[in-house]
């Protein structure tokens, strides 16, 4: 069973989603919390498997909660949820340790899949509106370097570079034509040499280092 908070400052959302959730056998709401902040305290207390998170709430944020929460709870899963696909915010959520995002109107079978996906360990950069957005304002936020970057190896840094423009491990590896175990091996050693959490990071960095340019 997969546990799910919910954290909006719309009644109406959070009973939404909720109705959308647990018509489901695998998921469960194990709580809800209508600001950043009592968001923030019910994770620590229920601790879900997955926290449904909006960006603009009062008293904290979705970014300043994602944050807390990320460095509160090891293993905090996070997707944010968002009413435009190009939000400033949601850049500033996916820095802070989210795991992904999704359209607060996406189908609701796209939000089930996303909680399962997050749940089980991955990360949501797949879809096509993801990788826009991380391009657009990693575009904007203009080049810092990435501490570890230079400690890659070669191979590291191409896998990392073809993980920013959005491909799975198969793909890479289809790509690379080496096997998608050698590609998961190298993809964790990128993560630890750059202290990251997932994936999502992983684009970031690869875009705020200039490794990856928008468009490129």
């Amino acid at each position: 069973m997969i546990s799910v908070l919910l954290v909006d400052d719309q009644a109406m959302v959070r009973s939404g989603l909720r109705m959308i959730l647990e018509s489901e056998p695998d998921l469960v709401v194990c709580g809800e919390a209508e600001n950043g902040s009592e968001g923030v305290r019910t994770a620590r207390r229920e601790r879900p498997d997955v926290v449904l998170m909006d960006v603009r709430m009062p008293e904290m944020d979705g970014i300043a909660a994602t944050r807390a929460l990320t460095e509160a709870v090891e293993d905090a899963k996070v997707i944010v949820l968002t009413t435009f696909d190009l939000d400033d915010y949601v850049y500033g959520a996916l820095k802070a340790g989210a795991s992904g995002f999704l359209l607060k109107d996406a189908p609701a079978d796209d939000l089930i899949q996303a909680i399962r996906v997050v749940a089980q360990g991955h990360a949501l950069i797949a879809p096509s509106v993801t990788r826009r957005l991380i391009t657009e304002f990693a575009a904007r936020k203009g080049v810092e370097p990435a501490q570890g970057l230079a400690d890659l190896t070669d191979r590291e840094t191409e896998v990392l570079a073809l993980i920013a423009r959005g491909m799975t491990n198969a793909e890479i590896a289809e790509e690379l034509f080496i096997s998608e175990t050698t590609i998961k091996t190298h993809v964790s050693h990128i993560l630890t040499k750059l202290g990251l959490r997932d994936r999502v990071q992983a684009v970031v960095a690869a875009y705020e280092s200039g490794l990856i340019t928008p468009g490129g």
